[in-house]
């Protein structure tokens, strides 16, 4: 009998991982993104309605987070960190609240207790994140200054280890 439990599953797993590897959004293998263009998309910013477009010129880290999520609240600093360092230097990092919470109140206070001082945007349609094809968070997608995407990040980030900053400086210094 233990032994039918244990091989049952096992094919209940490998059944799922099937299902998991035949689904649409699964995105391993996918051709690069590097030098495509990023969907634009209206957002407020400073209480003002902006496109990301608008910021063309900057090297843009777009990340997308959500208030309920660890890896994002763990990275949190390291992303404060760089928007202090990249800020003058032509950069920003721009976070995307991907408002599953359905609330204002738990993105306000992720904002408060992690001291978010670079510049986010609550997406209430819930649709942002989806049109962009991310289904992990955080998920971060660097553009250069000429509004291409360079390079697709999963996962939280140390983004001022000397790897990452290197590859940063990289775009920055590009003009």
């Amino acid at each position: 009998m233990k032994r039918k439990l244990k091989t049952g599953l096992v094919l209940a797993f490998i059944a799922g991982l099937l299902v998991l590897f035949a689904r649409p959004d699964y995105r391993q293998g996918e051709p690069s993104l590097r030098g495509s263009t990023p969907k634009d998309f209206t957002l407020t910013l400073d209480g003002k309605p902006a496109h990301l477009s608008d910021l063309r010129g900057k090297v843009v880290l777009l990340n997308f987070w959500a208030s309920w999520c660890q890896p994002c609240i763990d990275e949190a600093p390291s992303l404060n960190l760089l928007q202090q360092r990249i800020a003058p230097l032509g950069g920003t990092v721009l976070g995307i609240n991907i408002g599953i919470d359905d609330d204002e109140a738990a993105y306000e206070k992720f904002l408060a207790t992690y001291n978010i001082d670079f510049p986010t945007y609550r997406d209430a349609t819930k649709q942002l994140a989806a049109s962009y094809g991310t289904a992990a968070y955080p998920e971060t997608y660097v553009i250069d200054r000429k509004g291409r995407l360079d390079r697709k990040i999963v996962g939280p980030q140390d983004w001022t280890s000397p790897e990452m900053m290197t590859y940063l400086d990289s775009l920055l210094n590009e003009k």
